[in-house]
């Protein structure tokens, strides 16, 4: 069967725009990648484009000299794995049984989780609230106010819906009962939702910023955003002069722009190598979960 030529010409163009389109989306990152490798004086004067110019990795080096970052990317890891794993637990746990018609209450419980998204306590009554309940500088304070996400849930609950109720009533004829069925049923079924969400919170956890501002202060706590943002604000002229103590060759490579575009190189690094594992389940995941319903 031959192939209309009027039909072949749209397909080729789509290829080309989806690519150009796709380089424009990637040219940023890839621009900071080169900024971060590039010296102090090819980024001042704009020689830098799509390659490095004066090859070094002094950026890198001052990131990494003290150890400190290092502390912090290591927080940030436990707090990432950590707080996903409880968001996803309670997501689960508020999900399912949402989504079962059976539930008694479950139109009145429905109406005061939507109530959630759409008000909210607001920033000094949740300053009190952790302080009073002890717990600065620890991570539960990061952790409890983000424990679920309403939306999210909603997702969930929504994809769980979409799932053939015969199921649930032959496994119930069988004896197995809401645990069981939950367990070794639902959640296998649930792969794709389960890679979207968890992609979801993992991001957002290593995202993580003002909370952990708010209320951790110990620096060995840290997690890597905070850290980097400290670093960066500290590079002016005095300060980085104070802190090399000469005006060596360090000082010429060295600039705030080269500094926050490694900076940018090593928050975005680890997602970027985590994505491509679970992008066959991201991508059904979410198509299924913003349809059904």
């Amino acid at each position: 069967m031959k192939t209309d030529p009027v039909s072949k010409l749209g397909i080729v163009s789509a290829y080309v725009f989806l690519g150009f389109v796709s380089l424009l989306t990637l040219f940023p990152f890839w621009y900071g990648i080169v900024a971060s490798f590039s010296s102090s004086r090819a980024i001042t004067s704009g020689e830098v484009f799509l390659w490095p110019i004066e090859f070094n990795t002094v950026a890198y080096q001052r990131l990494f000299d003290d150890g400190q970052l290092i502390m912090a990317m290591g927080n940030t890891v436990l707090v990432t794995v950590a707080g996903t794993l409880f968001n996803m637990v309670m997501t689960i746990l508020a999900a399912y049984p949402l989504s079962r018609k059976r539930l008694a209450g479950r139109s009145w419980l429905l109406m005061l989780i939507t109530f959630t998204m759409l008000f909210v306590a607001g920033l000094i009554p949740n300053f009190i609230l952790i302080k009073s309940l002890g717990l600065m500088n620890s991570y539960w304070a990061v952790w409890l106010p983000g424990l679920i996400s309403t939306y999210n849930m909603f997702v969930m609950k929504t994809f769980m819906e979409g799932l053939p109720g015969e199921i649930e009533e032959s496994a119930s004829i069988d004896g197995a009962g809401d645990w069981r069925i939950l367990l070794q049923i639902y959640l296998p079924l649930c792969k794709p939702i389960l890679a979207a969400l968890s992609l979801f919170y993992a991001v957002g956890w290593w995202n993580s910023y003002f909370n952990v501002m708010l209320y951790i202060t110990k620096s060995t706590k840290l997690t890597v955003m905070v850290k980097l943002y400290q670093m960066v604000s500290a590079v002016d002229s005095n300060l980085l002069n104070s802190m090399n103590g000469n005006e060596g060759l360090e000082q010429v490579l060295l600039t705030p722009e080269a500094l926050k575009a490694a900076a940018v190189v090593i928050v975005v690094t680890p997602i970027l190598c985590v994505y491509p594992f679970l992008q066959k389940h991201f991508v059904k995941g979410v198509l299924i979960g913003s349809v059904k319903g």
